[in-house]
């Protein structure tokens, strides 16, 4: 792929990113689990077991987000996101759901082997201290969920399984943040050397198609 800047049609430095990131990045985007989510009809047990074993990686690698950033006016967010959306409302959520399938939130259940890949990747980017490459990881993971969440409709589905999640992953606040993480790469990433610059479409490349790969095994494929 072209060097950002090199293609007028990608305006942003974000866009480009997902941009080099398809056909993938609509397959998540677009995913029939993620459509079975929207319409309440997703068997969640399986998803749910596994995508809670992402929260220490995820909250470690926004405290990375919080060490690297260049500014304390890009330092904040993470800092609020962390301490209002990470450890309160989405675990409180993964606690009720877990429990609601029968599911204890304390116990350690197997990793998938695309859990146990994704941490992985969640830990190199914290590890890595790059703070373009984190912007990345924590774009994809938030900005391709509002993708699909935003599809969702009124009425939402009763259940709370459904309904809670999708409101967790939707609405002005989570907007908001995808907002803020997108902007951060756009005002980094034009000044960024060529090499960094595909260090980051790799990053964002790698992410995608590890959440493909999540909505997959999900849905049992």
């Amino acid at each position: 792929m072209s060097r950002y800047g090199e293609d007028p049609e990608t305006a942003t430095f974000s866009e480009w990113l997902r941009a080099g990131s398809e056909p993938v990045w609509s397959a998540v985007v677009g995913h029939p689990f993620a459509t079975a989510i929207i319409r309440g009809e997703a068997d969640m047990r399986r998803y749910l077991v596994q995508d809670f074993q992402f929260v220490d990686s995820f909250t470690a690698l926004l405290g990375a987000a919080v060490a690297a950033a260049d500014s304390f006016e890009a330092r904040v967010p993470f800092g609020r996101f962390l301490g209002q959306i990470a450890t309160d409302e989405e675990r409180g959520y993964f606690h009720r759901a877990l429990a609601a399938l029968g599911e204890d939130p304390a116990a350690t259940p197997e990793p998938e082997p695309v859990t146990t890949e994704f941490r992985a990747l969640m830990d190199e980017a914290r590890a890595g201290q790059d703070y373009p490459v984190i912007l990345a990881v924590l774009c994809v993971a938030e900005w391709s969920y509002l993708g699909w969440a935003s599809r969702a409709r009124e009425p939402l589905p009763e259940g709370f399984l459904y309904r809670e999640w999708i409101e967790l992953h939707e609405g002005p606040d989570f907007r908001a943040w995808v907002g803020f993480l997108r902007g951060e790469l756009d005002r980094l990433g034009p000044a960024l050397p060529a090499t960094a610059q595909a260090r980051v479409l790799d990053a964002f490349r790698r992410a995608t198609v590890l959440e493909r790969r999540f909505f997959d095994m999900a849905a049992g494929n």
